[in-house]
Formats: C-alpha cells, sequence, structure tokens
C-alpha cells in the first residue's frame, strides 16, 4: 500500500500548477527539492511558516505515483528530525486529495480533520 506525504501549497499555487500542468516551487530552484512532511509532521512547518495564513492546501501525495525521488534530511529550521524532501518537480497525477487548511482563529493550525481519520 503507497505511503502518504503531504505538501502545504497556496490556492493560487495550486492554480497555477493546473494551468501549467506541473509544479516546481521557489524551492525547487533555490534548495534544490520540494519541502514535504509526513502526516505527524505537517503543524511544525505550518505553525512555524505559514501562521495566519487563510489561502493554503494541503496536497496528499501518493508515494507510488512521484516520479521524483524523495530524501529524507533534517529539517532547515533547526529540527532534529528528518523531513521528505521531493528532488524534482511533482508531477500532479501523484496528487490525489487536496484538503482545506484554515488556521484557528489565533492563527495556528492544527490537523485537518479529512487527515484525522
Amino acid at each position: 500500500m503507497a505511503r502518504r506525504l503531504f505538501h502545504i501549497i497556496s490556492a493560487a499555487a495550486w492554480v497555477e500548477a493546473n494551468e501549467d500542468g506541473r509544479y516546481a516551487p521557489e524551492s525547487l530552484t533555490a534548495e534544490g527539492f520540494i519541502h514535504l512532511s509526513e502526516k505527524d509532521q505537517i503543524l511544525r512547518p505550518a505553525n512555524l511558516l505559514y501562521r495566519g495564513r487563510t489561502d493554503l492546501s494541503l496536497l496528499v501525495l501518493d508515494t507510488d505515483r512521484l516520479r521524483s525521488p524523495v530524501r529524507y534530511e533534517r529539517g532547515s529550521h533547526g529540527e532534529a528530525e528528518w523531513f521528505p524532501h521531493l528532488y524534482g518537480e511533482l508531477n500532479l497525477d501523484a496528487v490525489v486529495d487536496v484538503v482545506a487548511f484554515a488556521p484557528r482563529a489565533d492563527g495556528t493550525f492544527d490537523l485537518p480533520a479529512a487527515l484525522e481519520a
């Protein structure tokens, strides 16, 4: 059974990816990879980097469908844990769901109910 990985994305970036038929965010050029998370890691980057953002969704990725390699590496913000990084463009057919990702009133995030199951 395929594993699921997750990527935080803005609504505008997701619209653009669908129009272009490809997703290659700025981090791919700047850092050489796309930041991903395991389900239990989603909230750390969300609350650190996206606090208060109301335009976000989570892409749910099927690892069996990814065409670019995934490597686990230490987080870039001083975390001791290892995060998955996608080394190449994200092929859109690997996205099996798009989940709304809105913050609470204080700007912090909880895991969406759709992912709790």
